[in-house]
């Protein structure tokens, strides 16, 4: 995600005549999803990123034990998997960014008195049987959880303007007592059943109201 971010940001242009290339059939998409990332150039790379993420099932980006990306064709009739225009307008804003791939609690060495700050972590599991905690093999777990938690307190310590979201859970709830804790209903288009797709219950939590 982070190569895709650069590659927009800086080779645009090039990006573009690469997604141009592809197909949306189901032979292309499994011969492209094999390929290994760090065979193709970084336009190449995220090219493939944006391509996968448009074709395949649910829009789902999943890995499995081996970093694998293994979600199947999602079989749309016509996915935009070039949207010249929208991504233009992305790349532009991204002009303005700093793009780093590291630990969250580097966000640390940025905090300054009124900066804000907008923490997105994998959620916390609703209940016992859903076991996603990740995109990647590497599962974001109990422990970093409470980690997370205390980077928050600590930018809240310094001055920072700190907003996080995540499941409307106890034990979320037990982590950011005695902060703002505001719960919102998000619709969930990723799931394997349809039924199972309405509204969710989150929270966002900010020191601030």
């Amino acid at each position: 995600m982070v190569n895709f971010y650069l590659v927009l940001r800086d080779d645009l242009e090039e990006l573009l005549r690469d997604l141009e290339k592809h197909r949306n059939t189901a032979e292309y998409y499994y011969r492209l999803r094999a390929l290994e990332p760090q065979t193709l150039s970084p336009v190449e790379r995220a090219s493939r990123f944006l391509y996968l993420n448009k074709t395949a099932y649910n829009g789902l980006w999943r890995v499995n034990s081996q970093g694998k990306h293994n979600v199947p064709f999602g079989r749309y009739k016509d996915p935009r998997i070039c949207d010249a225009e929208n991504l233009t307008l992305a790349s532009r804003a991204l002009k303005r960014a700093e793009i780093i791939c590291d630990d969250f609690s580097r966000v640390l060495e940025f905090a300054r008195p009124g900066v804000f700050v907008y923490l997105d972590p994998p959620y916390y599991p609703l209940s016992a049987t859903a076991k996603f905690t990740g995109y990647t093999a590497h599962a974001f777990g109990v422990e970093d959880q409470r980690r997370l938690a205390a980077v928050f307190r600590e930018l809240d310590r310094r001055g920072c303007l700190v907003m996080l979201s995540n499941s409307d859970t106890p034990f979320i709830r037990e982590l950011y007592a005695g902060y703002d804790l505001r719960v919102v209903h998000a619709r969930r288009a990723v799931c394997c059943r349809g039924d199972r797709r309405g509204p969710v219950a989150e929270l966002v939590i900010r020191n601030y109201s």
